[in-house]
């Protein structure tokens, strides 16, 4: 019973495969080998437009890249207080971008809303040379809550951002998941909505080490090989990161396994609401936050689930855990068997 996350999973089975496949003779190094433009333009037909693609090792390595080539001299980048890079990247953003800071904008559970992101940036008015200049905005898909913007409430960050002038990057360490929710089009959920920079992951979702940083517009990409080289994410053997993408992607495998990760997640929310429990705010992807008793939390991590205990955030929108209560995160990821899920809802259902 092993929900403690994604990252615990293995590689899937397609993505083992092609890396098999492709561990064979030699190849050019550095990217410069047919499989990373192959899978390259695999990109492009997804994305339904010519991207520039550039491969890196982690979404941490991704994240901060993407705002590195997108900063100014004290330079400002607004994302939500839980999101990702404003809390457990180490402050590597800051790092790369040479000392750019991040402004973190509330908002109930992971999102934050247009109104909220513009009063924020108000505070750093243009022109006044004493604050930071306003640079960038990430939003978080799937969020850090397992909650997803709508396609509306990404075209309206994107609208204040065109307000300042300034790009929207989308950190998509479960990109798959939150497209699978959405139902839509990868262009959709990204340039048509107005994202212009894209940490797409895919270690989450089955890959081993794969993460691409994707520019919609390729003239804005001008220069940022030398940003991945400084920052030590040119892979010399490019074609096994281009071999899990080859796999991930084939036969819509990605799109299979964000799907499995998903159902197993909502089953999970399903099987604790009738067992007397609660989540915290709706699941809208693989990750869960449900709320129990602590007496029932410690029967299921002896009976052997691997579940972490995560404190509310604030303004979570959810009414706080009572003396005698708890929540805890759950992750599902492709390789959660059923059996998993069952078994997790028996012993809850024994200490009901």
């Amino acid at each position: 019973m092993n929900f403690a996350s994604d990252n615990w999973a293995g590689a899937a089975p397609a993505v083992m495969s092609a890396l098999a496949r492709h561990n064979t003779g030699f190849a050019p190094a550095y990217g410069t080998d047919p499989l990373t433009e192959t899978v390259s333009q695999t990109f492009r037909d997804i994305f339904e437009r010519d991207v520039a693609v550039y491969f890196v090792a982690t979404g941490t390595a991704a994240n901060a890249l993407s705002l590195a080539a997108c900063t100014k001299p004290g330079g400002i980048f607004f994302c939500h207080g839980s999101a990702h890079i404003q809390v457990d990247e180490c402050n590597c953003p800051e790092f790369m971008t040479g000392g750019g800071k991040l402004v973190s904008v509330a908002g109930q559970n992971g999102k934050f809303t247009a109104d909220a992101l513009s009063e924020a940036m108000a505070a750093f008015p243009d022109g006044v040379v004493h604050h930071g200049q306003v640079a960038g905005v990430s939003i978080s898909q799937a969020t850090e809550s397992g909650t997803v913007y709508t396609l509306d409430e990404i075209a309206a960050v994107k609208d204040v951002c065109r307000s300042r002038a300034v790009p929207l990057h989308m950190d998509g360490a479960r990109f798959a998941n939150a497209l699978v929710t959405l139902g839509c089009s990868p262009a959709d959920m990204t340039w048509k909505a107005g994202v212009d920079v894209l940490s797409f992951g895919a270690t989450k979702n089955g890959c081993w080490c794969a993460e691409a940083v994707v520019f919609f517009d390729p003239e804005v990409a001008r220069g940022f090989e030398y940003v991945r080289k400084r920052g030590g994410h040119l892979f010399s053997k490019s074609r096994f990161v281009a071999a899990q993408f080859e796999g991930y992607f084939e036969n819509d495998n990605w799109l299979a396994t964000a799907g499995h990760a998903n159902g197993m997640a909502s089953k999970l929310a399903e099987g604790v609401r009738e067992r007397g429990g609660r989540t915290a705010w709706p699941v809208e992807a693989n990750e869960l936050f449900p709320v129990l008793k602590r007496s029932r939390f410690e029967a299921l991590k002896a009976a052997g689930a691997a579940i972490y205990e995560w404190p509310l955030p604030e303004g979570a929108g959810s009414p706080a855990p009572a003396d005698d209560e708890v929540c805890f995160r759950m992750v599902t990821s492709f390789a959660t068997e059923e059996a998993e899920v069952d078994a997790f809802l028996k012993v809850l259902a024994d200490r009901s």
